[in-house]
């Protein structure tokens, strides 16, 4: 997923229930949230100036599925998933003399192959020790260059044989930023390895498969997403829009989580409220126009007006705006419920990775429409997914 981060803001206060207080667009009186149901939830977290949202997404839902099953609360590291993804990322990008893309994105599957491979360790046994410049977020700023530089002078050089210690030098820098990766610690009183300590939190990681709903594929198949960060190919299920959508509200309502890849680069995406299809999506800026051309001013597309209803989407639509482009794979968040507000409309609740901004603490909600449209991927626990879809996908 594309890397995309705002700074951290003000924390609004939830209780009772209900939410009131982000603006209800044309009259600006305010907007009430109703919960329906929601699923346990960890506290917002946030990635800062990295594209890490694959990251903080994927190990914020497995977070609230160990919340789920009773087991516990943990801080589980993002570091140490980057650290061990971006290695690996590097050495495909070497291995294909530069067709793999080597970037700071990645997907929910980069965080599970690190589960099941290299384990995990919890945060604090893997501190982060501070940026280059001296932050206690994430600031890839001078330390992604430094990287970058390493493996493209190997991926792209025209030499004959290369020399095998770029790796070492790649390790030293990243090392020098995440922090040095532990092979054993300490946690609650006993001694782990990342290995170990991955097997100690009891989740099946073969529970959870990628879905997915696109038309040049079969239905009820599987199939790699043809998206750049999708580097190590991953496959997802491939269900009919429908479907795909009655998993996701029957997850909801079963009180699961879910991790949430989707496009966020629209006009009319609210991060810090509630995000709606417009009924007219035309474009209405006068940005190139000879209108602009001699006022100097360039008006914004329209944003979407809960009055004015939603665009019904269908599956043609959104393989559509995926086969042109209009759908890209920007960013990772975790849907953790339902919400409806005060007309009755249900939303699905987002938790994103953007640090605790108002007016919901780093939360906000999107339409049935907009996850229909926008949607790329979801990472679920199959046993979230209807008996009788789960039985024509053959899990």
């Amino acid at each position: 997923m594309k890397k995309t981060f705002l700074a951290a803001l003000t924390l609004i206060c939830f209780a009772g229930g209900v939410w009131a207080q982000a603006p209800r667009n044309k009259d600006n009186t305010p907007r009430q949230w109703t919960v329906i149901k929601e699923a346990p939830l960890t506290s917002v977290k946030n990635q800062n100036r990295s594209g890490t949202c694959w990251n903080y997404s994927s190990l914020s839902y497995f977070e609230s599925e160990l919340l789920r099953l009773g087991k516990g609360e943990f801080d589980l590291c993002e570091s140490f998933v980057a650290y061990h993804t971006y290695m690996d990322r590097a050495t495909k990008r070497v291995r294909t003399h530069g067709d793999v893309s080597f970037a700071e994105g990645g997907s929910f599957y980069d965080v599970l192959y690190c589960l099941k491979t290299y384990g995990i360790c919890p945060q604090e046994a893997m501190p982060f020790p501070g940026s280059l410049y001296g932050d206690s977020l994430f600031n890839f700023t001078a330390m992604w260059p430094q990287a970058e530089a390493i493996v493209d002078a190997i991926a792209k050089t025209k030499a004959k044989s290369i020399p095998l210690q770029w790796k070492d030098n790649l390790s030293n820098v990243l090392q020098g930023y995440f922090g040095e990766l532990p092979t054993t610690f300490e946690y609650q009183g006993k001694s782990y390895t990342p290995q170990s300590f991955a097997a100690s939190l009891g989740l099946n990681w073969d529970d959870y498969v990628s879905l997915t709903s696109y038309t040049h594929e079969p239905f009820y198949t599987h199939f790699a997403l043809e998206i750049p960060d999708n580097w190590r190919w991953a496959q997802s299920y491939n269900l009919p829009l429908d479907e795909l959508l009655q998993t996701m509200e029957y997850a909801a309502r079963q009180g699961y989580a879910i991790a949430w890849g989707a496009d966020v680069s629209e006009p009319y995406f609210k991060y810090n409220g509630a995000t709606m299809v417009p009924s007219d999506l035309r474009d209405r800026s006068t940005s190139g126009s000879d209108a602009e051309r001699w006022t100097g001013q360039a008006t914004t597309t329209i944003q979407p007006v809960a009055d004015e209803g939603e665009k019904v989407i269908t599956q043609e639509m959104r393989q559509k705006a995926y086969d042109n482009w209009e759908t890209t794979d920007d960013h990772g968040m975790v849907i953790y419920g339902l919400a409806q507000d005060q007309d009755g409309k249900e939303f699905f609740m987002v938790k994103n990775s953007w640090g605790e901004y108002e007016p919901y603490g780093g939360k906000f909600f999107v339409s049935k429409g907009f996850v229909a449209y926008k949607t790329m991927n979801i990472l679920i626990n199959k046993n979230a997914i209807p008996k009788q879809i789960r039985k024509k996908l053959g899990i």
